[in-house]
């Protein structure tokens, strides 16, 4: 059975509505996929009546380390989960006026009424949804080259979630907390062994409890790197394409992994069976 453990819905910066997403995944061959929008679990509300692992991606930083918190099985109606959710939705609220003053102050570029409107009704609206508003406004062939010119210089100061607290409520919501493209992410230089290790070890102490070793952005030198890491330290082996539809290219299906090399999988299957 193939698994994909980081799938990304409409609710935050993919393009495909959650509903839409099971159809989508089977046809590619998924059998067992994870729905991990960042900063909400509104998806997998929608998804309410399907069979998927219920799952969250927190914006965080542990100490000085910028980073993603993948949460597995969480319970999505959690009242701590809930108001973690909550004051995200303020601090991705302050990110977005403070792109908004950037853009008109140093690109000289306003959003139309019906364009702000927009922004302001996503459930995560992420630096994704900006960059797809101007790629149509046609200053950008793509949302990756609209971020690179016109919104990675912008300083939006810490709006990320302490991820000691991010950890800890993923716990209390009854899920795992992995650690989510740790050698770097969309658009990031991949950390060599030497700078990840110290990190590795800072992110254990503050709970973390897995590792995403297989990911679409990975060689296979990579995520041998991260298996062992994960096996030395007693961590869970996770793994995801990170698939956000037509706003990554990234096709549904790409990572190819069985479930049974995943080590997370059977943990979750073991709590469910509880």
């Amino acid at each position: 059975m193939k698994a994909d453990l980081h799938i990304h819905s409409n609710c935050s910066d993919g393009s495909d509505n959650a509903l839409e997403l099971p159809k989508i995944l089977k046809d590619a061959g998924v059998d067992i996929f994870a729905l991990t929008d960042h900063d909400t679990v509104e998806g997998c509300r929608q998804l309410e009546n399907f069979e998927f692992i219920r799952g969250i991606e927190l914006t965080s930083k542990c100490k000085d380390i910028k980073c993603h918190i993948l949460g597995y099985g969480i319970d999505i109606n959690n009242p701590e989960l809930n108001a973690l959710i909550e004051k995200g939705k303020k601090l991705r609220r302050q990110k977005l006026e403070t792109r908004i003053k950037y853009l008109k102050e140093v690109h000289n570029f306003e959003f139309t009424p019906e364009e702000l409107d927009w922004l302001y009704t996503r459930k995560s609206v992420v630096k994704t949804h900006l960059a797809n508003v101007l790629v149509k406004r046609g200053l950008a062939e793509d949302n990756v080259s609209a971020m690179k010119k016109y919104l990675d210089s912008c300083k939006t100061g810490n709006t990320r979630f302490d991820g000691i607290e991010a950890i800890n409520t993923i716990i209390s919501a009854g899920g795992v907390p992995v650690w989510a493209h740790p050698l770097g992410g969309e658009g990031e230089s991949h950390m060599s062994a030497e700078e990840f290790l110290p990190r590795l070890k800072i992110m254990i102490e503050c709970g973390i409890q897995g590792l995403e070793c297989y990911y679409s952005r990975y060689n296979t030198q990579e995520t041998e790197f991260l298996l062992k890491c994960a096996n030395e330290n007693n961590l869970l082996i996770s793994g995801g394409s990170d698939y956000h539809g037509t706003n990554k290219d990234i096709p549904a299906g790409m990572l190819n992994i069985t479930a049974d090399k995943l080590t997370i999988v059977e943990r979750l299957q073991a709590v469910s069976a509880d």
